[in-house]
């Protein structure tokens, strides 16, 4: 007996952000919309897009001093961690370095003791086992000298590398406050015309549904100008330049649904809207 198949409910969900205008296109083309509605749509999608627009020219005014700025606070705070690190081990190489005197002076201080004692041996056995002490203490030393030497030189390397990385560091703390002085001027110069912008956005996105805004967004993420949304300039598309047949730019200048450029995937508005802005 065949096992009967279950039945797969599907369950649309609100918002795909995968979702493009042409995805939206066909999902919506069976929905009876009231036009009105349809085109009071395309109306706030289309000034979005110029809001959007504007808000990116303030954005490229500017230019690369929001990056300039992190990359010179990441350098920064490296140049600090080198600092530190080369600090500490100047310090050691010091402490190293009269660890390795205090050696000598001991092996030094010992050599002459045992000296003095080899002249006041009673027999050869008692003279060569100073002697021996003797040697064992001028290998010392030398070793000890050896070390010190190398210890001392390290010393020097370290301390000319602290020197460059402070003078390093002072030269870009100096640039970091220019650019940030630069990148707050031109803030404060368009953080207002900014704030208005970012209102009027606002207001428009009340008018447009969370799935279409939701592919206005992936749309202009992906376009190498930020255009998700074009009029129709000279018989073609404002984002690609390709040409839009005639009776598809009446069906665009009728604004009773969504047209999207069969070539990039930009929804396509009426020009009447450039002209009534």
């Amino acid at each position: 007996m065949a096992t009967p198949k279950k039945k797969i409910v599907m369950v649309e969900t609100p918002i795909d952000h995968r979702e493009t205008f042409v995805s939206l296109s066909t999902n919506m083309k069976n929905q009876n919309n009231d036009e009105v509605t349809m085109e009071s749509k395309l109306r706030s999608l289309y000034m979005i897009q110029k809001i959007d627009s504007k808000i990116d020219e303030i954005h490229l005014l500017r230019g690369e001093l929001p990056e300039e700025v992190r990359d010179l606070e990441d350098e920064i705070a490296g140049l600090n961690t080198r600092i530190s690190r080369l600090q500490t081990e100047i310090k050691e190489q010091e402490s190293l370095i009269s660890i390795k005197k205090i050696d000598i002076k001991n092996c030094e201080d010992n050599i002459t003791r045992y000296d003095e004692q080899r002249n006041n041996v009673a027999n050869n056995l008692e003279y060569e086992s100073i002697s021996k002490e003797i040697e064992f203490q001028g290998l010392e030393k030398e070793l000890a000298q050896k070390k010190l030497r190398e210890a001392t030189d390290q010393l020097a390397v370290k301390k000319e590398a602290l020197d460059v990385a402070i003078e390093t560091l002072k030269g870009r703390e100096e640039d970091l406050e220019n650019k940030k002085k630069e990148l707050v001027s031109i803030i404060e110069d368009t953080a207002r015309e900014e704030e208005v912008l970012k209102a009027k956005l606002a207001e428009y996105e009340k008018g447009v549904d969370e799935r279409m805004l939701a592919a206005y967004h992936k749309v202009r993420s992906n376009a190498h100008n930020h255009l998700a949304v074009v009029t129709v300039k000279r018989d073609a598309c404002g984002g690609c330049f390709n040409k839009i047949p005639p009776q598809r730019q009446l069906d665009i200048a009728m604004n009773k649904k969504i047209i999207v450029c069969e070539y990039c995937g930009r929804i396509l508005v009426s020009s009447d809207f450039e002209k009534e802005e």
